[in-house]
């Protein structure tokens, strides 16, 4: 299989945009098959390799939803919730990637065969290590970075308290990306994990449609940064884009931070300005209605809202872009 291996580049145009402002970025890559699609939704499944019954059926079926709804699934191949993950994946049809901690020319657990040999027609095989390296210990922590990174979301099913999937919980945190977690019972030690994400705030994953309306959420503010980048990019040349041109980079911009605007007038004469402006849609001004000085997550505003996260999250972009509000953290909001 050694002739099917690719080596990209960090300065080639085929090396992730995921990658783009993360610390700590891999030299290149090593692949077989395929990297994800930078303009496709991408969720990593990760948790323990001593799993349940229960734990592993969760990550089956989870990506295999997933992948039926044209979401990339990224794990490690791991004995348990990833390789169950990824099985789930590949019997959907799905695309589904592995990011390996020894060399992509060697299937490690030898147990994962049958997913590694469906990888490099179905998805890919990647590593940040030369071919030929052993799955030593060592590697296993740093790849973990690069799973969280070619995801939009990470999702941990099951994980004991000092489990290696929180390391990539970690990572995924200092990347910016959503973290949710499975909840298990109390005093479950395959769930010890899980449940500490959540105290900490992590989301909980009540239903599996809750990934697919956070990815839905994502996609709206991605779009309208992509419009506001492309109107700064416009006013600072001077000139238009030409018809039919396209950068191979242009469908797909990493996130840019909205920068707090003051407004001049009083608490009242905002509402009032924001219920006038004929711009914003309805949804917009009911939940601008539901915004203070406090920080309001998604969770909260869909609760005070009565609406889907979706459109919570579209409503906020057009507040944002209108400089009404602004965010303060990850989807955390306040007025302006």
């Amino acid at each position: 299989m050694a002739e099917n291996i690719h080596y990209i580049r960090r300065n080639s145009d085929y090396f992730p945009l995921r990658f783009e402002g993360l610390s700590d970025v891999p030299k290149g890559l090593y692949c077989i098959g395929s990297l994800p699609d930078d303009n496709i939704p991408s969720v990593a499944i990760v948790g323990a390799r001593s799993c349940s019954s229960y734990g592993r059926k969760t990550a089956f079926t989870l990506g295999k939803f997933l992948a039926e709804n044209g979401v990339q699934v990224v794990s490690g191949m791991a004995m348990g919730i990833d390789s169950s993950a990824q099985e789930g994946a590949l019997a959907a049809g799905g695309k589904t990637f592995a990011v390996l901690g020894c060399g992509v020319d060697i299937c490690y657990p030898r147990t994962s065969y049958a997913v590694y040999d469906a990888l490099a027609v179905r998805g890919g095989i990647i590593a940040e290590v030369e071919p030929g390296t052993k799955p030593l210990a060592f590697n296993f922590p740093r790849r973990n970075r690069i799973i969280s990174a070619l995801s939009d979301i990470v999702v941990v099913v099951e994980a004991r308290e000092k489990s290696g999937s929180l390391i990539t919980v970690d990572c995924a945190l200092e990347q910016g990306r959503t973290v949710y977690a499975v909840p298990g019972r109390v005093g479950d030690r395959l769930s010890d994990g899980c449940n500490y994400l959540i105290a900490q705030g992590a989301g909980i994953l009540w239903s599996f449609e809750a990934v697919m309306e956070e990815l839905e959420g994502m996609a709206a503010l991605k779009k309208v940064r992509a419009r506001r980048r492309a109107a700064h990019s416009t006013q600072m040349t001077g000139s238009s884009p030409q018809v039919g041109e396209q950068s191979p980079r242009e469908a797909s911009v990493p996130p840019i931070k909205f920068h707090q605007m003051t407004l001049t007038f009083d608490s009242n004469e905002a509402e009032k300005a924001v219920q006038d402006n004929v711009m914003l849609s309805p949804a917009a001004k009911k939940l601008y209605a539901c915004l203070d000085s406090d920080p309001r997550g998604a969770d909260e505003l869909c609760q005070k809202t009565g609406l889907p996260v979706a459109q919570v999250m579209s409503a906020a972009v057009e507040l944002l872009m209108e400089g009404c509000i602004h965010e303060v953290g990850k989807n955390l909001f306040v007025r302006g």
